[in-house]
């Protein structure tokens, strides 16, 4: 398939579709991670209860409860990571049968596509699921490396080593859930562009609603009210940098 042949079958609109909806994940990826913004998303201020989760690690005797934690968050990674290749694998056999969606679809828009395009529009997905796999490996990974610093932190809190260390494996622990909440952004927006098989305006509305959905989980939910309110007595968690 050839990219240079293949651009001028698609029309002006389905291209600035598909600009919409790449342009809105990656700002949305960017404000969503944007830690000196005045109204923090929910994965910034999660960065925080996960720094105070390591420091009340260094105090905490038996660390078992950390531990399972700790695993169970690399559990969500390896399901969602197999969960994405299977749908990867999939997409490639669905990308080998266009000519049998084509058929399925005759009453759609889909008719008057040709087999190149719909293996394009097919293709745009599965880069979606491949970043969404490479996300979920490497946060997998990070949460090893950052298990691997918390096994480190001496039992004593007086030792000098005990609260740096601590602060490494939090710092390993929230890079981890960037990247796992990368791959979850990711999987939406595939599933967006699934749509651009019934037209470009379809492509350009589940662009808007997957990126709304994701916009209100971060800014407007019921779980970041909960997340910024304080218990009497204490003071807000500060916000660093991540």
């Amino acid at each position: 398939m050839q990219l240079s042949a293949l651009l001028p079958a698609f029309s002006l609109v389905d291209l600035l579709a598909l600009f919409a909806v790449v342009a809105i994940w990656m700002l949305l990826g960017w404000r969503i991670e944007d830690t000196a913004a005045r109204k923090p998303s929910v994965t910034v201020l999660m960065s925080e209860y996960r720094r105070e989760w390591l420091r009340q690690f260094v105090t905490r005797q038996p660390r078992i409860f950390d531990a399972t934690i700790l695993g169970n968050l690399r559990q969500s990674t390896s399901f969602l990571a197999s969960t994405t290749m299977i749908a990867l694998g999939g997409l490639l056999a669905l990308i080998g049968n266009a000519d049998r969606l084509i058929g399925v679809a005759e009453d759609l828009s889909l008719a008057g596509a040709n087999t190149r395009m719909v293996e394009a529009k097919l293709i745009v997905t599965g880069l979606f699921l491949t970043h969404a796999f490479l996300k979920f490996l490497w946060s997998n990974r990070l949460f090893g490396y950052s298990a691997v610093i918390m096994s480190a932190v001496p039992n004593d809190p007086e030792d000098p080593a005990a609260h740096p260390r601590a602060r490494q494996a939090a710092e390993l622990n929230i890079r981890a859930a960037f990247n796992f909440n990368r791959g979850l952004r990711a999987l939406y927006f595939a599933l967006a562009t699934m749509a651009w098989l019934l037209g470009p305006w379809a492509l350009a509305a589940a662009g808007l609603a997957v990126g709304w959905l994701v916009w209100s989980r971060e800014f407007a939910s019921h779980s970041r009210q909960i997340l910024v309110e304080t218990l009497p007595g204490q003071d807000a968690i500060p916000l660093k940098n991540t």
